[in-house]
């Protein structure tokens, strides 16, 4: 099965289809399930991987810790021969804030949570697992999911230092789901698990190159996911392909009594498979989203050329210009600050004894203790400032909620989408990767990507690679009402297999260590 897997490289060196790639998930789920490729094999090819390219000076730095039970549990389940599920043998990297049942702790990337080992799924996981899933290992991300300072840099964390991106190591994997997105852009994982609070999942997946999806609030579980923001937070899966995504959103979504946000979502499941055909946009109504395109003149060439595939492909595009978004960005940091502070006590104080800071105010104690490890380059402002935060009975907060949901939810997405009666709007995720820099953070650049809208309302954002800005991944979005994924993927998978045929994914062969050519590796920070 050497053709299987190929050299595990970043999803772009593939053949210029999204579809034709064999370590595509679809593709490696099928063959283990046809019996041409043992999942313990399969396992071993990608840990094999990840000691080639992911530690050491000039590493990557995507993976926090391999399960060590994830050979055996894999050949336990080649040995089950009747049991072939929907994601059987499929190795998947996990965001370590998503507990697992495995003997790794789950950290949030912080030395403080390092006695987190709960031996316990998250629901989400477990159905995963129960789809035939094994857990590869945890993914690095931005420590408290990038919720700890404004100055932060993203991929960084004091348990797992600097993820870096593969297409260039200067540069930023960014959001708090970095190491998920590079351990699918890099060929570590078939597919990750990140979670979202606003552009977690969907900016580290444009810049690396790969499908991301934050799914409606409330489509997927939460429990044993250390919290953000109970209004925003959401697992969803990052991938190769828009098929993939959708394959793993199938076994994802669903109620949990634990997560009252859940309760709708047996309603609102579909076969997400169902609707991905070559020639679903059209006669589709979009919006292009011109006041989240950014000034790049160089990205908003490659926003001008999606969206002429998109009229390509059949769609009808309806210009919106403008839309006020400091008002909803106050907004929601207040909402964010309280429910931080809130769903982080009730976290840490069920945590087992080994985890001595039991709420919020002990974890900035804890930081300060060891400020030379936990912050060498950026403090914890956003932590202090939820520790002051309204409680969730304040009429501030109640206030501040309202308003965002109202913005961004009914005069926001669902007043764009209403007004010229659209079934999506599109715009870039982001811009490309900006060069890290651990002494000033992040900088994004010039407020490109509506994300924010899509997040605040709880809605889903679907993000499908678009091209490339001087060789660097930009993604492009699709932002529905709420439970509209269906449509959203069903877009994204006919935009997908436009560009694949018009030769708009340039094959891009990484060398086996896994560094872009032309790049060199980045030798500093962390």
């Amino acid at each position: 099965m050497a053709a299987l897997l190929g050299a595990c490289v970043p999803a772009a060196s593939q053949a210029a289809s999204p579809q034709a790639g064999p370590d595509s998930a679809s593709a490696l789920v099928a063959a283990m399930r046809a019996g041409r490729l043992a999942p313990d094999s399969l396992v071993r090819r990608y840990r094999a991987r990840i000691a080639r390219t992911d530690a050491g000076p000039d590493g990557l730095h995507a993976i926090l810790a391999l399960n060590p039970d994830a050979v055996a549990q894999a050949a336990a389940l080649a040995r089950m021969r009747r049991v072939r599920g929907p994601l059987y043998g499929l190795p998947i990297m996990v965001k370590d804030n998503i507990e697992t049942r495995d003997p790794l702790p789950t950290t949030a990337g912080s030395l403080a949570l390092l006695g987190n080992v709960t031996h316990r799924d998250a629901p989400v996981i477990a159905r995963l697992r129960a789809a035939g899933a094994i857990v590869l290992g945890k993914g690095n991300l931005s420590e408290w999911a990038n919720f700890r300072s404004a100055h932060a840099s993203s991929g960084w964390s004091a348990v797992g230092g600097l993820t870096r991106n593969p297409y260039d190591r200067a540069r930023t994997a960014c959001g708090s789901s970095a190491g998920s997105a590079v351990a699918v852009a890099a060929g570590l994982a078939a597919a990750a698990i990140g979670t979202e609070t606003n552009g977690s999942v969907t900016c580290p997946a444009a810049v690396n190159g790969i499908v991301g999806l934050k799914p409606t609030v409330g489509l997927v579980s939460r429990t044993f996911v250390v919290p953000i923001s109970a209004s925003q937070d959401t697992p969803g899966p990052m991938t190769r392909t828009v098929r993939d995504a959708a394959l793993l959103l199938g076994v994802m979504a669903g109620s949990d009594p634990a997560d009252p946000a859940t309760a709708q979502a047996d309603r609102h499941r579909a076969d997400y498979l169902a609707g991905l055909t070559p020639d679903a946009l059209r006669g589709r109504r979009i919006g292009v989203l011109r006041f989240a395109q950014g000034k790049n003149p160089e990205l908003r060439a490659v926003f001008d050329a999606a969206l002429a595939r998109l009229r390509a492909q059949g769609a009808t595009l309806v210009e919106i210009g403008e839309f006020d978004r400091k008002s909803l960005g106050d907004a929601e940091l207040t909402v964010l600050l309280s429910e931080f502070r809130t769903g982080v006590n009730v976290y840490l104080a069920q945590t087992p004894p080994a985890v001595k800071t039991r709420d919020l105010t002990a974890l900035i104690a804890f930081d300060v203790a060891h400020a030379d490890r936990e912050m060498p380059s950026f403090e914890q402002d956003i932590f202090e400032e939820s520790d002051k935060a309204p409680a969730l009975s304040d009429p501030a907060y109640l206030t501040a909620r309202a308003t965002a949901r109202r913005l961004a939810g009914a005069e926001g997405i669902d007043a764009m989408l209403a007004h010229d009666r659209l079934d999506a709007l599109v715009a870039p995720t982001t811009g490309p990767a900006w060069l890290t820099d651990l002494v000033l953070g992040d900088r994004p650049g010039d407020g490109t990507g509506a994300g924010t809208l899509a997040a605040v309302a709880g809605y889903p954002h679907l993000s499908v690679p678009m091209g490339r800005v001087r060789g660097l991944p930009v993604g492009l979005s699709f932002i529905g009402t709420a439970w509209s994924e269906p449509a959203l993927l069903a877009m994204g998978y006919a935009y997908e297999q436009a560009m694949a045929g018009g030769q708009g994914l340039t094959p891009q062969q990484f060398p086996p260590d896994g560094r872009s050519p032309g790049r060199p590796a980045n030798r500093s920070g962390n």
